[in-house]
């Protein structure tokens, strides 16, 4: 399985494709970060992060995509950029017909960590250790980018098993 993580905000989107399955070694094939400059245009910052997750579709070609679930914060402005970004990512990957599940960020956290209260530096750690990396992903975007696709890896294919075995027992019992 080929995962997108994205984490998404309006002047930095960790982008990170990361291949696995369960039980299996991790690998990562790129990660990167979209940055975009605070005082441009909304709608150009908007555009350049659509831009650049339509090129990371068309080149990586992921099975899924996986973003960050927006949570509420006090700063009501970057929860509102945290949103768009996000909505950029789910229409890009929509339009391509590619399936997109979100994930809170304690739910990463604790797929890649073990504790849904691991600190960035934690995740970090973990993300460099299981895709077997030389030093952690910079900036802490990129990193949380790669967790995503981590958790999506390993809580996916557990949650299809699930639904699957659901649908197998619903069937049954007509």
């Amino acid at each position: 399985m080929r995962v997108l993580g994205v984490d998404p905000g309006l002047t930095r989107c960790g982008l990170g494709i990361v291949e696995g399955s369960p039980g299996r070694a991790l690998r990562l094939v790129a990660v990167d970060v979209v940055r975009t400059p605070a005082d441009a245009e909304l709608g150009h910052r908007l555009l350049a992060i659509e831009t650049a997750i339509d090129q990371w579709l068309a080149t990586y070609r992921p099975d899924t995509v996986a973003v960050e679930r927006v949570f509420s914060q006090h700063n009501v402005r970057t929860v509102m950029g945290t949103a768009q970004a996000s909505g950029v990512a789910t229409l890009a990957a929509a339009r391509r017909g590619i399936p997109v599940v979100t994930h809170t960020p304690s739910e990463v956290k604790a797929a890649v960590s073990g504790s849904g209260q691991a600190d960035k530096a934690q995740v970090a750690f973990m993300v460099t250790r299981l895709l077997r990396l030389d030093a952690a992903p910079k900036p802490a975007d990129a990193s949380d980018a790669l967790a995503l696709a981590i958790c999506q890896i390993w809580r996916g294919a557990a949650q299809n098993r699930l639904q699957a075995a659901v649908a197998a027992a619903g069937r049954g019992r007509r």
